[in-house]
């Protein structure tokens, strides 16, 4: 007599390699994560760290017509700054795969952002970009004649010159994913204005540099976030 087949076992053995190759690849993915942690532990990837040198200011004029119908309040901006990044770890290159620079006032953007080129940065390696910041009449909230007039008493204008990108770590061969990073860098320029009696809402104060085109050195450090 045949010895019958029992359909129950087979199916027991195959859920038991199932299981079998669902634990080995559990397994391994587990064993690619803690080596992945063990080396971000061990090596301590370090943010890097933004410093505005300089800025020269070629333009930085508020118009605003003070007429009766409503018409936004603008600011034109032209400015030239130095930015310096310093990659302060020793064993983890970065890649700046984009980088955006513009410039702020009051919270408010008043220029174009201007890309940067890619760059790789080595192992505490200092990069320089010297880009060109352009806002050509930029509406601006009308919330900003009187602070601007404020500044204009006292002399300066505080004016933030922003970094907002995408940076990849490098470890040896290894190429993480993309992280954010945001720097945000103060500058005081000096400006001037024309008429410091001229009244809220009257027609076009006159807001100019103190001396356009002059190179102020800053060496400001930047707050960066990644």
């Amino acid at each position: 007599m045949s010895k019958k087949e029992c359909p129950h076992h087979d199916d027991d053995d195959n859920h038991q390699l199932h299981r079998q190759i669902l634990a080995g690849i559990l397994g391994f993915i587990f064993l690619v994560l803690l080596v992945i942690f063990l080396i971000w532990i061990i090596l301590r990837p370090t943010k890097p760290r933004f410093i505005l040198q300089d800025a020269t200011v070629y333009t930085f004029n508020f118009s605003t017509t003070g007429a009766a119908i409503p018409t936004p309040n603008t600011l034109t901006t032209t400015m030239q700054v130095t930015l310096t990044s310093f990659n302060p770890n020793q064993r983890i290159g970065i890649y700046y795969t984009k980088l955006d620079v513009y410039a702020s006032y009051r919270g408010q953007q008043i220029s174009l952002a201007t890309q940067l080129p890619p760059s790789y940065q080595g192992h505490r390696d200092v990069t320089v970009w010297s880009p060109f910041l352009y806002g050509n009449a930029v509406p601006v909230s009308p919330f900003l004649l009187e602070p601007l007039q404020q500044d204009q008493n006292a002399g300066d204008v505080l004016v933030n010159v922003k970094v907002n990108g995408r940076v990849k770590w490098k470890v040896g061969t290894w190429v993480s994913g993309r992280y954010h990073v945001y720097a945000n860098c103060p500058a005081y320029i000096k400006f001037v204005g024309g008429d410091r009696d001229n009244a809220v809402g009257a027609s076009a104060p006159e807001v100019k540099l103190a001396s356009p085109g002059l190179k102020l050195s800053l060496v400001q450090s930047c707050n960066v976030d990644v």
